[in-house]
């Protein structure tokens, strides 16, 4: 299970796909994969209207009961079927609602154990249909990622300075534009040097921007659709960006190749480049460039790119890589020597420090606006 926060850090649950969710556990905005499936404001929906519904089935059914059994005239056959009813549906609502309610609100994976979202987390999801953990909601600015050096590597804020770090409002963008995340079990590996690129890999999961219609909840797993991909060089890094859509997403059926995007969502592909020329513009960087001077490469290409980063994952996971610091702890691949026991993973979680409520408090300046004249 696995997931994070929405914005502001640790103050509320997000809903998950796929049976996976999310759990604050540690200080300062880190979550490890585990139970909760809903935002605070959907769970206490969930809450109210089960509630409501298990208090009229307890009081509707009992009067029926009370009146049939009490009244010897009502003892008709057609009220003693109707009896019967009431009967089945007071067991009902005593025995089935409460723990649907808890499976509604609480999904661990299906052994009920914390996992890697890095490493555990399967790739595909279906024939041709990718598994994306959402790191970023659209819209927020908080700068969150897979701690790949962290044991289990939960989603979590990046540090700089000793401050948390959230990307700027460039203008006219508002922090993330797209759903942003990573694709499991995949690796940039920074010993290979990428030859459409020129340079070695960024040592991160294959970036993935989601351009469906649905804000998604940090710590989401949700099933895409490749769509293309960029060829981004961060500070003399490849660091690859797949454009995706969730298969769920209504309009899911009229994007299958990068072009769909170009017809559809005209400008979006643009200001995708934009973004990422210069997001870190206003951290006092420089703008980053691309390759195949900044065009998109289409569905195939994509989708080669993420089985040769899922190779070098796997040469991770089973040591024939050296990481040099990622923790490739996981639970579930048995060919990796560094497999744990569940417990083992339990008693990491269990051992850390309680979350932090200062982590809450977004500072005032990430709502500034940043103006910058485009090269």
């Amino acid at each position: 299970m696995l997931g994070e926060p929405a914005q502001p850090p640790n103050s509320s649950w997000p809903p998950s796909q796929n049976g996976s969710n999310a759990k604050a556990t540690l200080a300062a905005n880190l979550t490890f994969s585990s139970y909760y499936q809903h935002s605070s404001p959907v769970a206490a929906m969930f809450i109210v209207a089960y509630v409501l519904i298990f208090l009229l089935c307890m009081v509707g059914n009992a009067l029926v009961c009370f009146i049939v059994l009490t009244n010897r005239h009502m003892r008709t056959v057609t009220n003693m079927f109707i009896l019967n009813l009431a009967v089945s549906d007071l067991l009902v609502g005593i025995f089935c609602m409460p723990t649907t309610l808890v499976d509604n609100l609480i999904t661990e994976n299906e052994k009920g154990q914390y996992i890697s979202p890095f490493h555990d987390v399967p790739i595909y999801a279906d024939k041709d249909v990718f598994h994306m953990i959402v790191e970023v909601p659209r819209w927020s600015n908080a700068k969150m990622e897979i701690a790949t050096k962290d044991p289990l590597n939960p989603i979590k804020q990046d540090v700089k300075k000793g401050k948390l770090r959230y990307v700027a409002n460039l203008f006219p963008y508002k922090g993330y534009i797209w759903n942003y995340g990573a694709i499991p079990q995949t690796w940039e590996d920074p010993g290979h040097n990428d030859k459409h690129t020129g340079c070695c890999g960024d040592n991160d999961p294959i970036d993935v921007c989601e351009i469906g219609s649905k804000v998604c909840a940090r710590g989401e797993i949700i099933s895409v659709k490749v769509l293309g991909i960029l060829a981004m060089i961060d500070e003399g890094e490849t660091d690859w960006k797949v454009i995706a859509i969730n298969v769920d997403d209504p309009d899911a059926a009229n994007y299958n190749d990068i072009n769909d995007v170009k017809r559809l969502k005209p400008g979006y592909l643009e200001a995708t480049v934009d973004w990422f020329r210069r997001y870190k513009v206003p951290d006092g960087k420089p703008e980053n460039q691309f390759a195949f001077n900044a065009e998109f490469k289409d569905k195939d290409f994509a989708t080669d790119i993420i089985k040769s980063t899922h190779d070098h994952w796997r040469a991770l996971v089973t040591k024939k890589i050296d990481g040099k610091g990622i923790s490739c702890m996981n639970t579930t691949v048995p060919e990796s020597p560094f497999k744990c026991d569940p417990d083992a993973a339990k008693a990491i979680v269990d051992a850390l420090p309680p979350p932090c409520e200062s982590a809450c408090t977004i500072p005032t300046d990430v709502d500034k606006w940043f103006h910058h004249q485009k090269n």
